[in-house]
């Protein structure tokens, strides 16, 4: 069993794989408190669901085979890790969105791993495990971070530069309630950064207070 926010049918808008169509299975709880998290509803809100009624609610959108666990902070639910082999074994990819906190000791390797590694305006209560660092692989496994302002632009930079990451697929985002995008990208490119700047496209698309999307 695994408490479920919700399991929707949309667009990836964010990842490498932004743009496809993908089956979101977003679990409940989540162990920090981001100050511009737009997902507030994840922390409680949920309904207990069997695994076969899980998997059935994905197979409905068949033939999609892309799948994003979300949240929330899904490996608070540790079942998930279940969830993911039963779905390897009917052939979907995945996708797990984290922050990092928790270990990643048991995700298996099928899985592509999007950090989303917390910037200082975050304010979150718990530091990224960084022996989370170890265990990503370079051309898969991705790292995000939403950016606020400057500060939190040359705190990724420096944190990046310290855990030797800079050969992994690095995202920055803008928190665009704060940072307008092109400043972010005028930044990127004054300092020739190799970094991907990463807007959330399913923002673009639909309202961005909108929910199953």
């Amino acid at each position: 069993m695994l408490k479920i926010n919700e399991i929707f049918l949309s667009i990836q808008g964010e990842s490498l794989a932004t743009g496809l169509p993908c089956i979101f299975v977003r679990l409940t709880g989540c162990n920090i408190r981001c100050t511009y998290c737009d997902t507030t509803y994840a922390y409680e809100e949920g309904t207990e669901m069997s695994f076969d009624a899980i998997i059935e609610k994905i197979e409905s959108y068949q033939p999609i085979n892309l799948i994003e666990f979300t949240g929330g902070e899904p490996l608070m639910q540790l079942d998930v890790f279940l969830l993911m082999e039963k779905l390897h074994m009917k052939g979907y990819t995945m996708l797990l969105e984290t922050n990092g906190t928790l270990s990643l000791k048991h995700l298996p390797g099928y899985v592509t791993v999007i950090m989303d590694v917390k910037t200082p305006s975050a304010q979150a209560e718990i530091p990224v495990n960084s022996d989370n660092f170890h265990r990503l692989i370079a051309d898969k496994d991705q790292l995000k971070f939403v950016i606020s302002d400057e500060i939190d632009y040359k705190w990724a930079c420096e944190f990046l530069i310290a855990n030797k990451l800079n050969h992994h697929h690095i995202l920055f985002s803008p928190n665009t309630s704060s940072l307008q995008p092109a400043l972010l990208a005028e930044w990127i490119l004054r300092d020739r950064l190799p970094y991907r700047l990463h807007l959330q496209t399913h923002k673009y698309i639909w309202n961005p207070e909108a929910r199953g999307v």
